[in-house]
C-alpha cells in the first residue's frame, strides 16, 4: 500500500506543477522565512550536455512559464578528473553557457555566494558526494543529475547529509518522463503487474556497469513498478545485459541494456486493465519543470527510498554479474553498514 501511495503522490505532484503550488517560493532552512526572490540557479560541472540543455531552456529569451523566472547565473565548470569523454567537453560547454549569460566561477564556495539553488551536473558520479556536501551544508536546494552517486554508500551519505542539514535534495534521470509513463502513473491500466524496459547501456570503467548509462532504463523500471524489489539477477555479455528484478509481491520487472545493434529507449508496462508501450524520449524540459517545482516547494518528486532502491538495484546487478547470474537480495545492500 505504501508503494501505491508514493506513486499516487508523485502523480499528484506532476499534475499540479505550475498550477499554484509554492508560488511564494521554497522555505529557506537558513532563515525560516519564505524567499520570494529565490530565482538564481547555479551549476556544478560542465562536462555533460545536460548542463547546456538546462541553461538553454532557463536562459532563453522567452522561457517557458513553468520555469517561473529561474535563470542560471553562475557555473563552476570542474567535472571529472580522469574520464576523457567528460573533461574534454568542458572548454566547449563553458563557452556555450558564457554566451547565454552565465558567469564562470573558480570554486563551489564562490558559486554558493551567488545562487539560491544548485544543479549538480558533474558527469562523474564518484565526485557527487564531495561536491554535494558544501551545497547541502549551505542549505541550498540541490538537484543531483544521474547517477546520484557511483555507489550505494555515497548515495546514502548524500541523503543522510541532506537530512542532517535540513536541505531538500533529489535525483532523477530524464527518462522518468518518457512518453507513455504519465499514463502508467495516472492509473490508466490500473495496478502495474510487470514491466520490461530497455535503454542503451554504455560502459565506463570507472563506474559499476549500470551506473554510467543503464541508469536511464533502471529509472524507467522503478518509475513504473515502484519500490519493493526483493532480488536481482543479471545475465551479461559483451553486447547486452538482461537484469531481472522480483518484487516482494511477486511481480517481475526486467531491464535490457543494449550495447550492440540499434539502441533506443522504451518498454512495455503490463497492468491489470491494459498494456502501455513507452515510446519516445521527450527531451530535458519535462524533468526541468519538475526540478523548478522542487526548487519552489522543497518537495522532491522522487522520494529518497525510491532513489536509494534504484542504486541498490544497480549495485546488486553488479554483484550478480560477478556471481554468474546468481540472484542477489537488495536487503543485503540496503541494510549494509559499510
Amino acid at each position: 500500500m505504501q508503494n501505491n501511495f508514493n506513486r499516487r503522490k508523485f502523480v499528484k505532484i506532476m499534475s499540479i506543477t505550475g498550477a499554484g503550488i509554492g508560488l511564494g517560493g521554497f522555505r529557506s532552512s537558513a532563515s525560516g522565512t519564505r524567499n520570494m526572490a529565490a530565482k538564481k540557479a547555479g551549476i556544478i560541472g560542465l562536462d555533460t550536455s545536460h548542463a547546456v540543455a538546462f541553461v538553454k531552456s532557463l536562459n532563453a529569451a522567452n522561457p517557458d512559464a513553468d520555469f517561473k523566472g529561474y535563470r542560471v547565473v553562475a557555473a563552476y565548470p570542474k567535472g571529472s578528473n580522469d574520464i576523457k569523454s567528460s573533461y574534454d567537453r568542458i572548454p566547449g560547454y563553458t563557452e556555450e553557457v558564457k554566451k547565454l549569460g552565465v558567469e564562470i566561477v573558480g570554486s563551489i564556495d564562490e558559486l554558493l555566494k551567488k545562487v539560491d539553488v544548485v544543479f549538480l551536473e558533474t558527469n562523474d558520479g564518484r565526485l557527487h558526494l564531495q561536491q554535494a556536501l558544501p551545497v547541502l551544508k549551505a542549505k541550498k536546494p540541490l538537484f543531483v543529475d544521474k547517477p546520484v552517486a557511483a555507489s550505494y554508500k555515497d548515495a546514502k551519505a548524500i541523503f543522510d547529509a541532506a537530512e542532517k542539514w535540513g536541505t531538500p535534495v533529489f535525483s532523477s534521470s530524464s527518462l522518468r518522463y518518457i512518453t507513455g509513463m504519465s499514463d502508467v502513473l495516472s492509473g490508466k491500466i490500473s495496478k502495474v503487474t510487470g514491466a520490461d524496459v530497455f535503454s542503451p547501456a554504455k560502459l565506463e570503467s570507472t563506474h559499476p556497469d549500470l551506473f554510467w548509462y543503464g541508469i536511464h532504463g533502471v529509472e524507467m523500471l522503478f518509475t513504473a513498478m515502484g519500490t519493493g524489489c526483493k532480488t536481482v539477477s543479471r545475465t551479461n555479455n559483451q553486447g547486452n545485459d538482461l537484469v531481472v528484478g522480483v518484487w516482494d509481491d511477486g511481480r517481475i520487472g526486467s531491464f535490457r541494456g543494449i550495447r550492440t545493434g540499434k539502441d533506443g529507449y522504451g518498454g512495455t508496462i503490463f497492468g491489470e486493465k491494459g498494456i502501455i508501450t513507452l515510446s519516445s524520449f521527450k527531451g530535458y524540459d519535462p524533468l526541468l519543470k519538475q526540478i523548478i517545482n522542487f526548487f519552489e516547494t522543497g518537495t522532491p518528486p522522487v522520494n529518497k527510498q525510491e532513489t536509494l532502491e534504484i542504486v541498490a538495484f544497480m549495485e546488486a546487478a553488479e554483484i550478480s554479474k560477478r556471481l554468474n547470474g546468481k540472484p542477489v537480495a537488495l536487503a543485503d545492500i540496503l541494510n549494509s553498514k559499510k
